[in-house]
């Protein structure tokens, strides 16, 4: 039943579908930015799961609303408008280039016109998405399957968020690193790094512990939960997390739990749970966060009145 809910994500049968996806997120993600106003953290520019893909939720256009969804079902992008129209093609192997060629043809056809800073972020040696012919695959099985695994990782987060009752984002998608993460905050402040640009300022100005999963990459060969507390406080790294196949990667500066292992569990959910609550409570505990005041209490899971 496990490996039905939570697909194999073998990085290297997918990596160049995972790299396309990637800049094709970025593009949509980047008219999210441009039409939207900003939120604290950034948490305007996310994507969300839904139950066919991911979407960039409602925009505002004047006097619509509008969206751009991934259907990863049928395959499709798909843009939608409050006043009825919508407009669909078809998700197939294409370079970034003709993509972006795609997604600003169909929002002319609606009459929608937006601009966006046109090279991806986040991404070593990046190349402005009009020129990029070096990404253009697409394997659909494999979409299909890291959306899959995107849908239980996004329902499992929401409990953990559920069980905070603090200052908490969203469970959302960053198309700039290309995760699903939920962040909880102390309700402290904090001093970005000295030389944080502007969007790293904007986003680190708080105590935070943050979760997250990611497909993996760089000297990470794998799909991979991840954990880290900002500022890192002193002791952070040597604490004992659970489970046991949690570990803390040095170069990236945050406790990792692989996929693999969490797939491999009799209780996928639990030990995600245990891996979540353990590792912020490492980082919160040494940051001496008001924990017992943070707690949701007395809330059954799934209670309905």
């Amino acid at each position: 039943m496990n490996n039905e809910l939570w697909p194999e994500l073998p990085l290297a049968e997918w990596e160049p579908t995972r790299a396309t996806l990637h800049m094709w997120t970025q593009i949509v993600g980047k008219i999210r930015l441009a039409r939207t106003p900003m939120v604290n953290h950034w948490w305007n520019v996310p994507l969300y799961v839904t139950a066919r893909g991911l979407t960039t939720g409602a925009m505002p256009c004047d006097r619509r609303t509008f969206s751009i969804d991934f259907d990863f079902v049928d395959h499709q992008l798909v843009v939608a408008c409050s006043d009825g129209a919508i407009v669909r093609a078809a998700l197939e192997p294409m370079t970034v280039a003709r993509f972006h060629g795609l997604v600003f043809e169909l929002l002319e056809g609606l009459g929608i016109r937006v601009e966006i800073w046109p090279v991806p972020v986040e991404v070593p040696d990046p190349i402005p998405f009009k020129e990029d012919a070096v990404h253009a695959e697409y394997d659909r099985d494999a979409v299909t399957r890291f959306w899959r695994a995107l849908v239980q990782v996004d329902r499992v987060f929401a409990i953990f968020r559920s069980r905070f009752g603090g200052k908490c984002s969203p469970v959302h998608f960053f198309w700039g690193s290309f995760d699903l993460a939920v962040t909880r905050f102390s309700g402290r402040p904090a001093l970005p790094r000295p030389d944080a640009d502007f969007i790293t300022r904007h986003s680190y100005n708080a105590e935070l512990s943050s979760l997250g999963f990611w497909p993996g990459g760089g000297d990470v060969d794998g799909a991979a939960f991840y954990s880290y507390t900002f500022p890192e406080p002193h002791g952070f790294r040597s604490e004992r997390v659970r489970p046991d196949a949690a570990r803390f990667h040095e170069g990236l500066g945050l406790f990792l739990l692989m996929y693999d292992d969490v797939r491999a569990a009799n209780d996928p959910d639990a030990m995600i749970l245990e891996f979540a609550q353990s590792t912020y409570e490492a980082g919160a505990l040494l940051q001496h966060w008001p924990i017992e005041q943070l707690e949701v209490r007395g809330v059954a899971e799934g209670a309905t009145t």
